[in-house]
């Protein structure tokens, strides 16, 4: 049984759930990320044990825990509950201190927050309520060419050919996908196309001034869209250690914040 100063923060998302328990020092001991499914309670509650496990195991009663996310009000054993926005920025923060804009890049959205040198949120925008740009638009798009989303980041980088996806709605742009299927373009020149869409939509939510953070499951999983990205605005990205656990993270500095 793990003793001392341990918090845990908890992201539930309409995709996935995350959670992260964290020392005193905000060292990560044990964290799980799991669909959401359609009971955001008892993917709280799941995701939470499988993280628990993780750490050695802690007992609810010793420990504060803080939930974030679109589900947030579901996880009925934290202690609070923290915005979205507040937990991604304070986590990003924590690994880069000083000025810099956040792109994250969730499962059915994606958001621009700007922070100040004390980490006080200065800008925010999220994109339009189509899934485009997304998470989910990636999942679709993978469905539409029948390749396994597990292998996007290794196709995208064998693309030699620059190939443009125009639609800002993912039905639209399905339905694009398909006409250059029949064109013959190459897999892997279509998933870079894909990668190039949702850079394109997020480079158009706001100005990408100062230093560029990047989080969130899509970056995750695809360093090579980061690359991609870097290219497309000429300036270095830097990416947490788990970005898609970085809003969970910040939720856990909260109610280590709290315990304190």
């Amino acid at each position: 049984m793990k003793s001392g100063k341990l918090v845990a923060g908890i992201d539930v998302g309409a995709s996935t759930t995350k959670a992260v328990i964290i020392d005193s020092r905000g060292h990560v001991l044990g964290s799980s990320v799991i669909h959401s499914g359609a009971n955001f309670k008892t993917a709280s509650k799941k995701v939470f044990d499988d993280a628990r496990t993780q750490a050695g195991g802690i007992s609810i009663p010793d420990n504060f825990i803080v939930s974030t996310g679109y589900g947030r009000r579901n996880v009925d054993f934290s202690q609070d509950t923290k915005t979205e926005i507040s937990c991604h920025a304070k986590g990003s923060f924590f690994h880069y201190p000083h000025a810099h804009t956040l792109i994250d890049i969730g499962g059915q959205d994606s958001k621009i927050i700007k922070l100040d040198s004390e980490g006080r949120r200065t800008g925010f925008k999220m994109n339009r309520k189509c899934a485009a740009g997304t998470g989910a638009f990636l999942e679709e798009m993978a469905n539409r060419l029948k390749v396994d989303i597990k292998r996007f980041n290794s196709l995208a980088k064998k693309s030699r050919t620059e190939v443009q996806i125009g639609s800002y709605c993912t039905v639209f742009s399905a339905t694009e996908i398909l006409t250059k299927i029949r064109e013959g373009v190459e897999i892997e020149d279509l998933v870079k196309g894909v990668f190039d869409s949702i850079i394109k939509r997020a480079a158009e939510m706001d100005v990408l001034d100062g230093h560029i953070v990047m989080s969130g499951g899509v970056v995750a999983h695809n360093p090579y869209l980061v690359k991609m990205f870097e290219k497309k605005i000429e300036k270095t990205i830097f990416v947490p250690p788990l970005p898609q656990l970085t809003g969970a993270f910040g939720a856990a500095l909260y109610a280590l914040e709290k315990k304190e």
